[in-house]
């Protein structure tokens, strides 16, 4: 069914063909949240991995005429892999369809989550937001004079001096700390360089270098990541939407479809799982 001349008249019927045919020239923005520890784990469906978010993704910048997409972005970060992924998927997107990307710290974007907050051509925090963290950690515990107190044998059989590297029931040995920390270094190397090349120009200098303290793992309120460079400046999704497009603009939230048994029984056992890691991440940042 075509409809005709639906320019000036208000009525309910009008109304109703509009809504049905999109007969406005409203511009559209495609809002994707992205919410969560990042990390490989694809059945935790409310933390952020490749396989769950790619699918968002392309449905956000294949929508037919989306001026930009925007992303809202949680995260206390989480798997380097993941988050690198997701990153180079949405420059991927962004490049070949020749929409721009807006990015928006929403309470944490640390770490990883920082990381996907580059893939904005343009940036933007809240005053409160925690924003940074730029570096690599790795957590782990130490159960060596506990098994001894029990009585408990460990047993590891291996071929490759280091294949039980920083086993938790092993003592710690010196090797494997600098076996691990030159893993660290390369992964850090990386995330620094791509924060250097995406805000090329923007981070705040100390004489002839770069301030320092940026690549210290410390974290700061967005207000301050704007004074560091990190962030471009201070505005929430909606508003920054409607200064760049207009007041009629259309944010269109893509979300992710659940059947009705699946969000019955699955989802809330792995909800739990989950939170209690979210916890602990988000914990770090006093939130």
């Amino acid at each position: 069914m075509k409809v005709s001349k639906c320019k000036k008249s208000n009525c309910k019927f009008t109304k109703f063909f509009k809504k049905v045919f999109r007969c406005k020239t409203s511009p559209i923005v495609a809002c994707v949240n992205l919410q969560g520890v990042i990390g490989k784990d694809s059945k935790l469906e409310s933390g952020l991995n490749m396989q769950n978010i790619e699918p968002l993704l392309l449905r956000a910048f294949e929508m037919k005429k989306v001026k930009a997409v925007a992303l809202n972005i949680n995260s206390p970060g989480g798997s380097p892999v993941q988050s690198e992924l997701i990153y180079n998927y949405i420059r991927e997107l962004s490049i070949e369809k020749k929409i721009p990307v807006y990015t928006f710290a929403q309470d944490v974007a640390a770490s990883g989550g920082y990381w996907l907050l580059l893939a904005g051509d343009e940036i933007y925090a809240h005053n409160s937001s925690i924003v940074g963290s730029i570096g690599v950690i790795f957590s782990s515990f130490g159960f060596v004079d506990l098994i001894k107190k029990i009585g408990v044998d460990r047993r590891v059989h291996a071929e490759g001096k280091n294949k039980a590297i920083l086993d938790p029931f092993l003592p710690e040995d010196q090797e494997s700390v600098v076996i691990l920390k030159e893993a660290q270094r390369d992964i850090f190397e990386g995330f620094k360089e791509l924060v250097i090349s995406r805000r090329k120009g923007k981070l705040q200098e100390s004489k002839d270098n770069l301030s320092p303290g940026l690549f210290t793992g410390a974290f700061w309120s967005g207000k301050r990541a704007v004074q560091l460079g990190l962030v471009d400046a201070i505005s929430d999704m909606r508003s920054k939407m409607k200064e760049k497009f207009g007041s009629d603009v259309e944010i269109v939230q893509i979300e992710t479809k659940k059947g009705f048994i699946k969000s019955l029984i699955s989802e809330k056992f792995s909800e739990i799982l989950f939170k209690i890691e979210e916890r602990v991440s988000f914990g770090r940042f006093g939130l």
